[in-house]
């Protein structure tokens, strides 16, 4: 390393304790389908295709994704585009660095690669407001997804900005440039009933809104059944070789949109492991049966950087992907799906020109063979769907023998080229090793102080709600309330102790009563919602109640995305000798945010705003903790391992890699996600 640079952490705690693409050909589209395939430039192929986002990494990490995953047999990247981080503010862009599209999409290019643009704007993707910006929320009489006029105005315009951005860059396949699939919308048959008519008005209305602002690559729609003739209709899922029912109408080619290489993780989760064989049968059983493309969601999941998870979504997503978090190959699911797609290369042919056949043996056995009448082209999968014993198969003349759940390919058939519970890859694990020059061999602390009601300056008779109240700004706001009580509202038996009890629609919150910490408590992903009781001291006189809310991502799915609530909505304190006191309507003043963060505390200059003072053995809650290490050693991946801290927020240099909740146990006693 030339050159050793100063690096500054902090940390905000919450709790402490072949060529791909090419020229149109003359009066020819480039891209073009029937029911067997997509056809590009004339040719019928067969599409090997991976997620990977390009905000869930650095440019710099982009050249080295995207040739590992060419190195692992891939031909299309697939990604979407995300709205909220391309218009924070209504009508202002941003497409630069860990956002510039048009580099990412040219990259791929250069590498010889082709891809699938998923427009949305609703794309889900555990990402914050599943992609929308939180401005269009606050669009008067909108309903998000729906026949509603507010929303389709924004949604066309927006499509047609990205559209007009990438026509401009000749991008699309018709113009020479990689793009040879778009999508609009994502996976709404979930939702679609609960919208009723104006559900499927939605939906061909998108279908030709789309179609009509581009028509030089073919659309798809996600898990929509009942997609218009435009667009085609894909599968997404763990097993589409056995759910998916085909797209809906005879000229559609059966594609794999999403094929979930493990599952993402919220906080409170336990590891989420996939076996790289099980993916393996699943995607040749989807060739198999008339597949031509598979999508890996993910190939790469990578970091949600900053605030961008959705709700109680880890920083980490996809970890368990053929490359990790940090770029680094998972084997051995990246060799052996490697050699997957050099298998289902080798029988290319019989699979996209010859007439398929099933032989169904019995009910686990099963011959499916690809031949073309009147020449030597054939390929057969050989497949055992007993999970428990191995089987032999006879197939003309020849015994092939068949591990449990297993698929031999065979593209000539007669030599079996590949058994997808056979692995021959090698196997790897990761490990993370101490950095010796990267040590903090000194912690500075700045304590935020806890807020009255007389230091708050927005004012109300009860607490706002809280995603409206911080509109995405932060996770966090505070609450503050005072009331006078004399010696008759007290307990008189020194044993007993009022009780704060606060109903929270979520996510979380810290509580303090006259300054002093009283307890912290959260919801779950599956139960946002959650009471908070804890007994506490009370004297007295004016004492002061306050509270710092939280938010951990917003959400992401579902119907009616625009009219979710957080925040904490009833307050009272019970075991007064009066009685259950409410203070809901007690007059609060709030403010959003915490202090640090309006001084950017984790910015070099910023960080002078602060009387730092060095680091004492008490931990407490909502402090700031800074240190600064010089550059680890060599140019592998750099990660911060997190144990002796409990919830909060990461910066280095500056910018935020994240949130981290290591105190949030799963149910095998280790947090989600430590690093």
């Amino acid at each position: 390393m030339a050159q050793v640079s100063r690096i500054l952490v902090l940390v905000i705690l919450s709790l402490a304790i072949a060529s791909a693409y090419g020229k149109k050909k003359k009066d020819q589209p480039v891209v073009t389908y029937d029911g067997r395939s997509l056809i590009i430039n004339g040719t019928r192929e067969l599409l090997f295709s991976g997620s990977i986002h390009y905000p869930r990494s650095t440019p710099s990490m982009w050249p080295d994704l995207i040739k590992q995953a060419k190195q692992g047999g891939l031909n299309v990247i697939q990604t979407y585009v995300f709205w909220n981080i391309h218009e924070p503010v209504q009508g202002q862009f941003n497409f630069e660095g860990n956002y510039d599209l048009v580099k990412f999409i040219k990259m791929i290019g250069d590498n010889g690669m082709w891809v699938t643009l998923r427009i949305g704007p609703y794309i889900e993707a555990e990402w914050n407001l599943g992609g929308f910006p939180y401005w269009l929320k606050e669009v008067p009489n909108i309903t998000f997804r729906s026949s509603n006029e507010p929303f389709k105005y924004h949604m066309k315009k927006y499509s047609e900005m990205v559209i007009n951005l990438v026509k401009k860059e000749k991008l699309f396949a018709d113009q020479g440039g990689p793009i040879i699939m778009a999508q609009i919308e994502n996976e709404y048959n979930n939702v679609q009933l609960a919208y009723k008519e104006a559900g499927k008005d939605y939906v061909k209305w998108a279908a030709d809104m789309a179609v009509g602002l581009y028509n030089g690559v073919p659309w798809v729609m996600c898990k929509q059944k009942d997609a218009p003739p435009t667009v085609i209709s894909t599968c997404n899922g763990r097993q589409c070789g056995d759910t998916f029912p085909g797209p809906n109408g005879p000229d559609k080619p059966s594609l794999w949109t999403e094929n979930w290489t493990a599952q993402y993780r919220v906080f409170g989760d336990s590891p989420s492991q996939r076996a790289a064989e099980d993916i393996a049968f699943a995607v040749a059983r989807f060739f198999a049966r008339n597949g031509t493309l598979n999508n890996y969601y993910m190939f790469h999941g990578g970091t949600n950087f900053g605030r961008t998870s959705s709700s109680f979504v880890t920083t980490r997503y996809y970890d368990e992907a053929p490359l990790d978090e940090y770029g680094l190959k998972r084997e051995p699911k990246f060799g052996h799906l490697k050699d997957l797609h050099r298998a289902l290369r080798l029988i290319k042919k019989p699979l996209l020109w010859g007439a398929p056949i099933v032989q169904k043996i019995s009910q686990d056995l099963e011959i499916t063979t690809y031949e073309k009448a009147g020449s030597n082209i054939c390929g057969a999968f050989l497949t055992n769907n007993n999970t428990r014993e191995p089987a032999t198969i006879n197939f003309r003349g020849v015994d092939y023998y068949l591990p449990p759940k297993s698929i031999s390919i065979l593209p000539d058939c007669k030599t079996v080229v590949y058994n997808t519970q056979t692995v021959v890859a090698q196997h790897s694990s990761r490990n993370f090793v101490v950095s010796k020059k990267a040590k903090i061999t000194k912690w500075e602390m700045f304590k935020e102080s806890i807020p009255s009601p007389h230091d708050l300056e927005i004012k109300s008779k009860s607490p706002k709600e809280l995603y409206q109240f911080t509109r995405d700004t932060s996770d966090y706001a505070w609450y503050s309330t005072r009331i006078n009580l004399d010696r008759r509202d007290l307990p008189m038996r020194p044993d007993i102790l009022p009780v704060l009890q606060i109903a929270s629609l979520g996510h979380a919150l810290l509580a303090f009563v006259n300054g002093e910490y009283v307890g912290f408590g959260h919801g779950s992903n599956v139960e946002k919602s959650h009471v908070f009781k804890k007994p506490i001291n009370l004297k007295m006189g004016d004492n002061e109640i306050s509270i710092l809310a939280m938010t951990v991502g917003l959400p992401n799915s579902g119907a009616f995305m625009e009219k979710r609530f957080a925040g904490p909505r009833v307050i009272t304190l019970e075991g007064l000798m009066s009685g259950t006191l409410d203070l809901t309507h007690n007059y609060w003043g709030q403010q959003v945010g915490v202090a640090g963060e309006k001084m950017q505390l984790f910015t070099e200059e910023g960080s002078k705003k602060a009387k730092w003072v060095a680091l004492n053995s008490t931990p407490s809650p909502v402090t700031w903790y800074k240190a600064y290490f010089d550059a680890p050693e060599g140019d592998n991946p750099v990660a911060i391992r997190m144990t002796s801290m409990a919830k909060g927020m990461v910066w280095v240099n500056g910018q935020s890699i994240g949130r981290y909740w290591v105190s949030y146990l799963s149910p095998l006693g280790s947090p989600t996600q430590e690093e």
